[in-house]
């Protein structure tokens, strides 16, 4: 559900309120008259959505950065938060395996029209599923109607139990098929695909995911504080914020940063920063002649053809969103990112086309429409700086 509800949010986002914020890091005060909307989202992140904490990164089209954080870092200690602290980002994982996916495309190792029965045979089967009639750019556009997981396996995550990639499949399979492959008008999230998608990157190159996207994603960009979890590695590395699951009540929040994202692995086991994050996007953005060391320009129009999320003016990509971003009346632009909800933590990341990025990141799993709409639209407000 939780990741269902991080693509729901994009019809639900709504402005973010006007109040003070508090802040730290580079970004100038606010005035009485212009008070700063990335501020703005982060203090609606802290009171309106009680996240403990929240924290952004914006990148102008010159490289400066700003960033920006709100409320506290630990509830029991009521530290600050880290600025650019590392958060675990859920489905913006998503993103960082299309990628490795789309390069090997480049490299003629896979074909987008490639069924999943050519690269795992015999292994995706069960009710209305048949892994003949599923193909690479299915999985990756979420058009395949395999079904969701994520639900079925919240309490491995929670409860620090490993499931491998194949244990994961095996809990999705138990369930029925959505839609036909390819369905004219049928579009639905689900992790599974990445998880599929993740075990044909193995297959393929027989090397770990993980340190497929270390060696083709991480290192070329210099992405200094992203890693994929190594099996079994519950803590995160370097300094974080402390990550929360709200329970029955406001008050009801439980201290879930140590967990075992092993079951969300190719669809969300990843930890960045904000920084980082918008380093990739950025980088992924840039086209023929700019230097784009993560795809090659066929592979990137690939990646930014988009089919019809059901929801006015937003399309999903191989690994990737596009979005309106109407900084002023008559802007037309849209902005390319994905977003993130896992336990302890949900975030949103974006870019676009003109260098500018901006990821923001809160301290509580989002379990509404709201908190998801309330990341996207702070997302925005750095974007339109």
């Amino acid at each position: 559900m939780r990741k269902r509800l991080a693509l729901t949010a994009l019809a639900l986002a709504t402005a973010v309120t006007a109040v003070t914020a508090v802040t730290a890091g580079a970004a100038a005060p606010a005035t009485a008259t212009r008070p700063d909307p990335v501020r703005q989202g982060l203090e609606t992140l802290v009171r309106s959505d009680h996240a403990p904490g929240a924290l952004a990164s914006m990148m102008d089209r010159n490289g400066n950065v700003r960033t920006y954080t709100a409320g506290v870092g630990d509830r029991d200690t009521h530290a600050t938060v880290l600025r650019d602290g590392q958060v675990r980002i859920g489905s913006i994982t998503k993103t960082f395996t299309a990628v490795v996916v789309l390069q090997l495309v480049g490299e003629g190792k896979i074909g987008l029209g490639d069924s999943v029965e050519s690269h795992l045979p015999g292994l995706v089967r069960g009710k209305g599923i048949d892994g003949q009639k599923i193909t690479v750019r299915q999985l990756l556009q979420h058009t395949s109607g395999l079904p969701d997981y994520e639900e079925d396996v919240t309490d491995d995550i929670l409860e620090r139990r490993y499931l491998s990639p194949r244990d994961a499949l095996d809990v999705a399979l138990k369930h029925e098929a959505v839609f036909a492959p390819g369905t004219k008008g049928e579009w639905g999230y689900s992790s599974t695909n990445y998880l599929v998608a993740g075990l044909i990157v193995q297959k393929v190159t027989g090397r770990p995911l993980a340190e497929q996207i270390d060696q083709r994603v991480i290192q070329p960009i210099g992405l200094r504080n992203t890693y994929f979890p190594a099996p079994g590695e519950t803590t995160i590395r370097e300094r974080h914020p402390r990550g929360y699951r709200q329970g029955t009540t406001d008050a009801d929040l439980r201290d879930v940063t140590e967990i075992d994202p092993s079951a969300s692995w190719a669809g969300g086991a990843m930890v960045s920063t904000t920084s980082d994050l918008n380093r990739f996007f950025s980088e992924l953005l840039k086209g023929e002649g700019e230097g784009n060391r993560l795809l090659e320009e066929d592979q990137l129009k690939q990646m930014r053809t988009t089919v019809d999320m059901k929801v006015e003016g937003y399309g999903a990509g191989l690994g990737i969103i596009s979005m309106p971003l109407s900084c002023r009346p008559g802007d037309n632009r849209i902005a390319w990112g994905h977003s993130g909800g896992i336990p302890g933590y949900g975030t949103w990341a974006a870019a676009t086309d003109d260098g500018r990025a901006a990821s923001v990141a809160m301290t509580l799993e989002p379990k509404t429409g709201q908190a998801m709409g309330h990341l996207e639209e702070a997302v925005k407000a750095g974007l339109c700086r």
